[in-house]
């Protein structure tokens, strides 16, 4: 940018770099497809599925080192392939390369004929039939659990009801005390709680009932809405700094990719999310209620490995740390990263971190396999 004071050669020299990137840049895009721009690369192959839900098994990238394989769970809101956006920052290909035996739930694309699919048909349904299935291919009594975000909270809500099927618990950027942002209360940070605390239960009510479902667009657009001049810039100077550079411009459109493939949030299960956890707060306070059953913390008596970002907006640390007192294990560890919500899976400090401390807590806490 040029400079207060700057002479008209060097003015005319900053604007002839300008027009030469946005050139460069504008022949890149011309020349993209979306096809060119890929990601959740890392080779698979679809094990078991029921209704629009899907189990993958990542085909190994080294020898193995752990018996009891890995189940990643993302939440209903985003997509698992943030776990592997690009080969090079993917926390899939660094824990394959560490040895672990891995698999990821896919939620599919939900429409208005699942609106009355409740959280507990996703935790003790399809969640469950994933980690039988799971058991019976690899011959363990048990699996380790690996959550994220809501799908950090459907993992831990599994290991309280069925604890005798889960060997390790680690989550991740997971809330837990759905109030705790009050705590720290940091400028900017636990906007969607402050959001869904103003709500009454009746306007709950009425977005889900007018869609069917919580629309990805919805979120979408909430989500930008918590950092408004971040999501204005990004289109302009942030794209406009990377045009030229093939390499980091695809890297940018491959988080645009995973940022507009936000599907719809099953309507009865959105309630259950709204009102139960971010409203009324019932996880932490162990009043939750899944067909009938109670989740009780204090079941998860597994070993537990909770990972928070330190800088997360979306998911504030507090929120995430209230598991600790809770849980009815002595054996926890937290992990804080830096970062925020998203630098977890693409920061390159945070990479270094994760997928090392996921592994080795893993082969900590191994099964003998007869």
């Amino acid at each position: 940018m040029t400079q207060v004071g700057t002479s008209p050669a060097a003015a005319l020299s900053d604007a002839a770099r300008l027009g030469t990137k946005m050139l460069t840049g504008g022949q890149l895009l011309h020349e993209m497809r979306d096809a060119d721009v890929q990601i959740a690369t890392t080779p698979k192959d679809l094990v078991w599925s029921q209704d629009k839900v899907s189990l993958f098994h990542f085909r190994p990238l080294a020898e193995k080192r752990v018996n009891v394989p890995v189940l990643i769970c993302y939440g209903l809101i985003g997509r698992w392939t943030m776990t592997d956006l690009q080969e090079d920052r993917s926390l899939v290909r660094n824990l394959l390369n560490l040895g672990l035996d891995l698999y990821v739930v896919d939620w599919g694309n939900p429409s208005r004929a699942d609106r009355y699919q409740t959280l507990a048909d996703y935790i003790l349904g399809y969640l469950g039939g994933c980690v039988a299935e799971i058991m019976k291919r690899a011959g363990v009594p048990k699996v380790n659990l690996l959550g994220v975000c809501e799908g950090g909270v459907f993992t831990t809500a599994y290991a309280a009801l069925e604890p005798e099927r889960v060997n390790t618990l680690t989550l991740t950027i997971t809330p837990i005390d759905f109030h705790a942002d009050t705590v720290e209360d940091r400028l900017g940070h636990g906007f969607i709680n402050i959001w869904t605390r103003s709500l009454s239960p009746e306007d709950v009510d009425r977005l889900i009932d007018a869609n069917g479902n919580l629309p990805g667009e919805f979120m979408g657009a909430i989500f930008n809405q918590m950092s408004p001049m971040r999501s204005l810039l990004k289109y302009n100077f942030d794209l406009l700094e990377i045009a030229d550079d093939e390499q980091r411009l695809m890297n940018w459109l491959r988080m645009e990719k995973w940022i507009a493939d936000r599907p719809d949030h099953p309507g009865e299960a959105a309630k259950q999310w709204m009102k139960d956890l971010y409203q009324q707060n019932k996880l932490v306070q162990n009043q939750w209620e899944l067909d009938g059953r109670r989740v009780d913390l204090g079941n998860i008596r597994m070993p537990v490995l909770n990972v928070y970002a330190n800088d997360d907006h979306i998911i504030p640390p507090a929120t995430s740390r209230a598991l600790g007192p809770k849980a009815g294990t002595s054996d926890y560890t937290e992990l804080a990263l830096p970062g925020g919500h998203i630098g977890v899976f693409v920061g390159g400090r945070s990479q270094a971190l994760f997928a090392p401390a996921v592994a080795s807590f893993a082969q900590q806490h191994d099964l003998t396999v007869a």
